[in-house]
């Protein structure tokens, strides 16, 4: 997943865009950093949306 370039792109910090998408920095920090086999890390698609939203992406663009 791309969130952690495109969240530094957009000059956002971890707190910052985990407060817009309604999760602890933890959390982001976890999912932006997650080996895919680690369902816990793994966003739901609700996240993911609330997260494509925020940074102005499609979901698609995401899992690239």
């Amino acid at each position: 997943m791309r969130i952690k370039r495109l969240r530094e792109e957009r000059g956002l910090t971890q707190d910052q865009l985990a407060r817009k998408v309604k999760v602890t920095r933890v959390h982001l920090a976890n999912i932006e950093s997650a080996d895919t086999a680690t369902h816990h890390r793994t966003p739901s698609l609700a996240l993911l949306d609330r997260l494509a939203k925020a940074l102005g992406v499609s979901v698609g663009e995401l899992l690239e």
